[in-house]
């Protein structure tokens, strides 16, 4: 685990060089097909030596939800076991790695006819109000959940108007955690200004690799917008609002550098506080001698 540009997907090719393994990525973003320089995906190369799992799996169309990913992922661990390998879970989406290990809520499944309701109800009356009510009834999701994301405004309201409960209520409730016995490590650089330094020097590294290019194509269609989960993702929003001159050239790499910082913020709040993990340094010559103490590969 860590967060973005610290390591991690060199440091997993690094163990997988060492012992017989597969890697499950942990990546909300890498699901995508046609994200790839901005996900920072594993190359060709790299995925030809060690086979990687959960990239490539659905369209920029499409929602992959954690559910989803919990499912495939215990799944997945279960078949590489099975086949006498080790599984390597290497990523930076911690609300995966925190639904997997600690358990997921018992969420209701989708209703279709009340999402078209609320998707009629936005087009009339706009989200705004939406989200009014849904600070009404779930005061919690309310404030968690912004004005300007009607993903998780429709969810929301979705699970209220269908069980009369709050999604605060379910996401309460008791759930399965994981089966196996998973040792976890962090790693990232112990100064945050190295860090920074790291992204912005990986994000014009992007922009050199034809970043560009990768979202205009996505741009390009008709069937993707801003407000898509794969859209939203950090550096894809702010490429998307410059090629909708929304935003200049120097502007839109400022903002996506700064959204990159401010996701890695993210990232390491959640793993400050996460119990039973080892922390590992970006620079650290020997990670792997660390990683070989805490666990017999």
């Amino acid at each position: 685990m860590g967060p973005t540009a610290s390591g991690k997907t060199g440091l997993a090719l690094e163990i997988a060089e060492h012992v017989d393994s597969e890697v499950i990525s942990v990546d909300s973003a890498l699901v995508y097909k046609g994200m790839d320089i901005g996900t920072a995906k594993p190359t060709q190369k790299e995925r030809a030596g060690v086979v990687h799992h959960l990239i490539d799996i659905i369209d920029p169309a499409e929602s992959y939800s954690v559910s989803q990913f919990v499912n495939d992922t215990n799944s997945l661990i279960e078949d590489i076991l099975g086949r006498g390998k080790v599984p390597i879970l290497a990523g930076g989406t911690m609300m995966y790695f925190n639904a997997l290990i600690n358990g997921i809520s018992p969420l209701p499944k989708s209703d279709e006819s009340i999402r078209s309701e609320i998707a009629e109800q936005a087009e009339r009356l706009g989200w705004a109000k939406l989200h009014d009510e849904l600070r009404s009834v779930d005061p919690v999701c309310g404030e968690r959940i912004h004005p300007n994301d009607p993903q998780r405004i429709t969810r929301a309201l979705e699970v209220y108007r269908s069980t009369g409960k709050t999604l605060t209520y379910w996401q309460q409730q008791e759930s399965a955690k994981c089966p196996f016995n998973i040792v976890q490590f962090a790693i990232a650089p112990k100064e945050r200004s190295v860090l920074h330094e790291r992204i912005a020097q990986r994000f014009d590294l992007m922009l050199a690799q034809g970043f560009e290019r990768e979202v205009s194509a996505l741009y390009e269609r008709t069937d993707l917008h801003e407000d898509l989960p794969s859209i939203r993702s950090v550096g894809y929003r702010q490429m998307w609002q410059y090629l909708d001159g929304q935003l200049s050239y120097d502007e839109m790499r400022e903002r996506g550098i700064i959204a990159t910082r401010q996701l890695a913020k993210r990232q390491l709040t959640w793993l400050r506080g996460w119990e039973d993990v080892t922390w590992l340094d970006t620079f650290f010559k020997d990670n792997l001698t660390k990683i070989t103490a805490k666990v017999t590969l």
